[in-house]
């Protein structure tokens, strides 16, 4: 097998590549999740005092739900904000998930990415070059060609916590 980027056939070439570096990501984090049972997704670290793998998913897609909408230069509908969001709680930490099942978690996440795919085929590769917002008050400024790398980065650097968690939840589950 030989891994590779490829672009989409109806999108720019950059544009494609960097679509499939966030798809290729994507289906990783489903591999990584894979066989999860209910309270493995909600496990939070020994101690409870780490954001789970419900949580840290939920994050992922509305993150990538907030980059879809940059790319597109449209404001996030306040209906997608109630559904996906909030970003973080009252105390600024990741909101809490529990009980919502892992095929329901990644379906919304698959939505987040058809949404993506979608804008994506509507970029040329000029279009990287357009300066947004970003960050919890819009301070921070970012090309949408960095905006689409960060997306398939954030998904990688979570996918690490994600196999932390598994780990201290085997690890924990043969002690019992």
């Amino acid at each position: 097998m030989v891994f590779d980027l490829h672009g989409e056939k109806n999108m720019s070439p950059i544009v494609g590549i960097l679509y499939s570096a966030v798809k290729e990501n994507s289906d990783r984090l489903k591999l990584v999740t894979d066989g999860m049972s209910q309270e493995e997704v909600d496990y939070k670290g020994p101690n409870n005092e780490y954001n789970s793998t419900a949580q840290l998913i939920k994050h992922l897609t509305y993150v990538d739900l907030n980059w879809v909408y940059r790319i597109k230069g449209e404001r996030l509908p306040d209906s997608l904000k109630e559904q996906y969001g909030p970003m973080q709680d009252e105390d600024g930490r990741l909101p809490m998930v529990k009980g919502k099942a892992l095929n329901t978690l990644l379906s919304e996440y698959d939505g987040v990415l058809t949404m993506l795919k979608d804008a994506c085929t509507q970029l040329t590769d000029a279009d990287l070059n357009k300066v947004v917002t970003f960050g919890h008050e819009d301070e921070k400024l970012a090309t949408i060609r960095w905006g689409l790398w960060h997306m398939a980065d954030h998904n990688r650097y979570h996918q690490a916590h994600i196999n932390q968690l598994r780990k201290w939840y085997q690890e924990q589950s043969e002690t019992c």
